[in-house]
């Protein structure tokens, strides 16, 4: 059997889940941008079937859609270089999970370390989805053939079972027809932490607005929330081995370098020395710089929900035109009758 040569393709999920910070921007949608202009196709698609793996409120759903589209373009995704489509409008996703529910065996699902944590004590109450989910995120990706995914740690687990989904699948019936996609792991990257608390992530569910920055604050809002963020007494570092043990100092370094493209080491060769009174301000203009325009041209999509809902449905055409090729020979090599 000779081998076939996959056409490289990187593909993404991210779940609409609302409240976009800047935690998803450094630690996602920047590299995703970039990611681009690498002359490899792009596929991004928000997974809002995933989404209602647990209930959502159909308004909420509606908007955090639209929301996450916003942030995308706004951040300078060009949907004609890549594709950004909703899950929804492209029905073979479900298709080609069904198949793949099939091949997966109960095994490996029970090993899924992501729904032991989700499910927690309840787990008798949760979603069929919920425990399912990892074949639609298999079929998320082997839909296009996809032959890299930009995952974080915590998801390795589920690129390594679409990996023996597509094994078994090619094995079963005797083709090479799905990739053994490769996970494009992140790296230290930019892990942003709360402003109020270096020791915990950013987030939108903390209570308090001013541990984070919202990708929708106005250049008021980001000059005062870093402001008031939490620092240490001492001077900056020259070097990147004397921010250990400086939680909050460390966190305000990362967001400078990941926000001015540099290194930490770059960062403190610049600012080692200094006093967070100088540094703080140094930060607020970066931030006020990268940021505003977003939060600005997100704003102004949000009041024009038809221009995101254009775009998605042209994604959504385009990438068809990938997926239903590759399920139609599925169900060929499966044995439907066509």
């Amino acid at each position: 059997m000779s081998e076939v040569v996959h056409t490289p393709r990187v593909f993404s999920g991210i779940q609409p889940s609302g409240g976009l910070t800047l935690g998803n921007y450094l630690g996602a949608i920047k590299r995703f941008v970039e990611m681009q202009e690498n002359g490899i196709e792009t596929v991004y698609c928000m997974v809002d079937l995933h989404a209602i793996t647990v209930w959502q409120d159909p308004a909420a759903l509606r908007r955090q859609t639209r929301e996450l589209a916003a942030g995308y373009i706004a951040a300078g995704l060009d949907p004609h270089k890549s594709i950004l489509f909703n899950q929804s409008q492209v029905a073979e996703h479900a298709q080609l999970g069904w198949i793949f529910n099939c091949v997966a065996r109960m095994g490996w699902m029970n090993r899924m370390t992501q729904f032991k944590d989700k499910a927690g004590k309840d787990r008798e109450k949760v979603s069929v989805g919920l425990f399912s989910y990892p074949t639609l995120m298999a079929a998320d990706i082997l839909l296009y053939h996809a032959t890299h995914v930009p995952v974080g740690e915590d998801q390795k687990q589920h690129i390594e079972l679409t990996r023996d989904i597509a094994a078994k699948f090619n094995h079963d019936y005797g083709v090479d027809f799905f990739p053994m996609t490769e996970p494009v792991i992140e790296g230290a990257g930019t892990r942003v932490m709360s402003l109020r608390d270096g020791s915990k992530k950013m987030s939108k569910s903390d209570p308090s607005d001013a541990s984070r920055i919202n990708m929708t604050d106005d250049a008021d809002a980001i000059a005062k929330k870093i402001r008031k963020a939490k620092s240490d007494a001492d001077a900056l570092p020259s070097e990147a081995a004397g921010l250990k043990d400086r939680p909050e100092a460390r966190n305000l370094v990362n967001i400078y370098a990941g926000l001015a493209d540099m290194s930490v080491e770059q960062v403190l060769a610049d600012v080692g020395g200094r006093q967070f009174s100088e540094f703080k301000p140094m930060l607020a203009e970066m931030a006020v710089s990268k940021l505003s325009p977003i939060s600005g041209e997100m704003a102004r999509l949000m009041q024009a929900p038809d221009e995101i809902d254009a775009v998605l449905r042209a994604g959504a055409d385009r990438a068809r035109a990938i997926a239903a090729p590759i399920l139609e020979k599925t169900y060929e090599i499966v044995g439907m009758v066509r």
